[in-house]
């Protein structure tokens, strides 16, 4: 995804006719039936594929706006649905009249059944449900029609609340036993321990006890569930039903509500400006979570986790109480601009209430960035990177983004003497364009990194042009099915050039679509309507240098490895309405032809896959969820809940080994890291569970083993392909 400025200057010329009658009196419906004609217009001409809106378009977004309001089928009657169902078929003309009759019947219908439900649950949890009446209850919410009725939706209710209590009991009462045995694990177990501490306890709570409880918690639960829905407002459902009109036109075009963009802003660039601090609803109060290392409140060693906001002044103007507000609102007037002043009143753990003045600041926040790890392997040091997304700020150039974080990393590796690097983009969603052909270049030395074509037909080859190689050893690359878009790319560069293997999942996601953002307020003027948000629309498509397109298909890899989802279907090619799969004509580019045991490095793999019972184990557990996928009724009579939990219980335990899996490595950070955790405890503590966690990651360790693989003289001999190659599809 980038940002195009050819393609907004093409929609900002053709949507001037757009300004002629936008109102200039603030009235909400005349801003939302903007909305879907900026939305609609945006599309229609900034689009690579843009679908038809007619009837098929129309049953789409009825389907899945209705999915949407009521996921469980929990609000909704069968007669609000026939009642509906006159529309589903109309939504096209509604769209293209700016007519908002569907929304607002749908809209009202459900806050009156949300009204009405807030009673259902109450009452339900006044009393013990009797667990010995054989009763069960599907999940399968797609599959199962609506309540026909509001006592047939109260039985819904009941059953829902029951299993989920059920479950929680069943759970509570294993632990009452193992208390009565003696035996529990440490709570450092799953760091640290394997001890198994044995304390008896002669005082084990009853069923009775135990149900009560279970209720307790239960009606709390769902109060808080019941105060977040509270919380939204009428344009937070109108936002849904916009983003469902646009997800139709493909999976990656989207509507940015003004929060929901400024999220996604922080999200691509790692940084905000604030006081540093998580914060989350607690009934009518706002509670710190977490203070982020390096920001103002963790800085000032006076706000901690557990404070909860009272009120909220911005400077030396008077505070406001934002007891009972939305917490968006909350952080609205918590957040502002870098160096300006915030006082925050707090309520403390132990009860005492205090004034915390604090300066914003610019916040980066940590789990946004790459980050990499030594290791030693039969005597050779290996690099580590982990990169969770190809990461920039748009708004500045001179910002910190993946590409050059990548470069500083890999020669921070190379100072500490690596003998090959394993480049993790596991659940990798992908980034900036931008970034990936950046970070690709770093491994070769100058040629094309990625094909890029426009609806016209226009094709564009975006290319390394430093003939500099940051690392011409050993690399893998790793994959799996959440690996997407530009990990996409990077991996499908690697590849086609032979410049490192590719060891993961089967295939990796399969998108293979640009998506730009465009602000929808640059369309607006004269009006005081407030912020109309973003959308994110597919303006073009990528292509592999070899010609072949990533779409659908993903990036195979050289050496699969099973994991728990081999079998699930999650991919591009399980959507609906996914753009198809096509080729282009290869770019010239030159074979990378330095590794001369590149295939016995990956034959060596494969014979250790096959013969691996760990790998043999993992492929069998995951054959097991994906049937277990299937498994939606459960028993809600307790000793038939019990026995089936007790069953998957002793299944699951033949996969227990799984999780066990220790690779008996030493992973570590490198200097200038060491040297920060001295001050920094917080990124310590982050810091070694990582490690901790790499230590169990059999995936991580054949990673090294390819890198060992590749250990060989390099030759300088290269091949080139030409553009008439001829590309076909696997």
């Amino acid at each position: 995804m980038k940002r195009n400025y050819k393609i907004i200057l093409i929609v900002i010329a053709l949507s001037v006719s757009l300004w002629s009658f936008i109102p200039t009196k603030k009235s909400d419906p005349e801003k939302d039936k903007l909305l879907i004609e900026l939305l609609t217009f945006v599309i229609e001409k900034g689009h690579y594929s843009p679908a038809a809106i007619d009837d098929t378009f129309s049953k789409g977004v009825y389907k899945e706006f209705l999915k949407a309001l009521d996921p469980t089928k929990r609000f909704f009657l069968q007669s609000d649905i026939d009642e509906f169902s006159k529309y589903e078929t109309e939504l096209d003309d509604e769209i293209k009249n700016k007519d908002l009759t569907f929304f607002d019947l749908t809209y009202t219908r459900l806050m009156q059944r949300i009204e009405e439900s807030k009673s259902y649950y109450k009452i339900i949890l006044d009393k013990p449900f009797d667990y010995t009446v054989d009763e069960e209850f599907n999940t399968d919410y797609e599959k199962l029609p609506y309540a026909t009725s509001i006592t047939e939706l109260k039985e819904k209710w009941r059953k829902q609340i029951k299993l989920s209590t059920l479950a929680s009991i069943t759970d509570r009462l294993q632990l009452e036993e193992d208390k009565k045995n003696g035996v529990f694990k440490n709570k450092k177990d799953s760091i640290a321990s394997t001890k198994t501490e044995k304390v008896a306890d002669n005082n084990p709570k009853t069923l009775e006890q135990i149900e009560k409880e279970t209720r307790e918690s239960s009606l709390k639960s769902m109060n808080e569930y019941f105060v977040f829905i509270n919380d939204l407002k009428r344009d937070d459902w109108f936002a849904v039903f916009v983003n469902t009109i646009a997800e139709r036109f493909d999976p990656h075009t989207s509507y940015f509500a003004p929060e929901e963009k400024e999220r996604f802003d922080v999200s691509m660039s790692g940084k905000l400006e604030g006081i540093g601090a998580r914060l989350q609803k607690k009934n009518d109060f706002t509670e710190i979570t977490e203070l982020i290392s390096g920001g103002p409140a963790w800085r000032g060693k006076e706000l901690e986790p557990g404070d909860v906001v009272l009120k909220v002044a911005q400077g030396d103007k008077e505070p406001v109480d934002v007891v009972g507000m939305r917490i968006d609102d909350v952080v609205k007037k918590i957040k502002g601009p870098k160096g300006t002043e915030v006082r925050l009143t707090i309520k403390k753990t132990d009860g005492t209430i205090k004034v915390i003045t604090l300066i914003r600041d610019e916040i980066e926040i940590e789990e946004t960035y790459l980050k990499s790890s030594i290791v030693e392997k039969n005597g050779l040091k290996y690099g580590v990177i982990y990169l969770p997304k190809f990461y920039i700020d748009f708004e500045n150039a001179d910002s910190r983004d993946a590409g050059k974080d990548m470069a500083i990393e890999v020669e921070r590796l190379k100072k500490e003497g690596v003998s090959g690097i394993a480049l993790d983009v596991r659940d990798d969603g992908g980034g900036s364009l931008k970034t990936v052909v950046d970070i690709a270049g770093l491994f070769i030395e100058q040629g094309p990194i990625v094909q890029i074509k426009s609806a016209a037909g226009k094709k564009e080859v975006l290319s390394d042009k430093d003939k500099k190689i940051q690392w011409d050893g050993p690399l893998v690359i790793m994959v799996n099915s959440f690996s997407a878009s530009a990990s996409e790319i990077l991996a499908a560069a690697i590849q086609d050039y032979k410049r490192g293997i590719i060891i993961g999942s089967k295939q990796t996601y399969g998108k293979g679509t640009v998506q730009n953002v465009i602000d929808l307020n640059q369309f607006v003027r004269n009006s005081n309507l407030g912020d109309f948000g973003a959308l994110k629309t597919t303006t073009q498509k990528f292509y592999r240098i070899n010609g072949g397109s990533t779409q659908l298909d993903g990036v195979s890899s050289d050496v699969v490895m099973p994991d728990r989802y081999s079998y699930v279907k999650m991919g591009e090619r399980d959507v609906d309405n996914a753009m198809p799969w096509d080729k282009i004509d290869a770019a010239e580019y030159s074979v990378w032809n330095k590794q001369t045991n590149f295939n016995t490095a990956i034959a060596n793999s494969k014979k250790r896959m096959s013969e691996n019972n760990q790998f043999k184990l993992i492929d069998e557990n995951a054959k097991w969820i994906n049937d277990r996928s299937e498994d939606d009724v459960y028993s809600l009579q307790i000793d038939k809940f019990k026995a089936e939990q007790k069953l998957l219980e002793a299944t699951a335990k033949k996969y227990k080994s799984i999780v066990d899996y220790k690779n008996q490595l030493k992973f570590s950070s490198l200097p200038y890291e060491n040297e920060a955790m001295k001050t920094d405890l917080a990124l310590k503590e982050k810091r070694e569970r990582w490690h901790e966690s790499l230590s169990k990651d059999i995936y991580v360790d054949e990673a090294l083993n390819v890198l060992g693989d590749l250990q060989s003289k390099v030759t300088k001999t290269n091949v080139v392909l030409k553009k008439k190659d001829k590309l076909v599809k696997s």
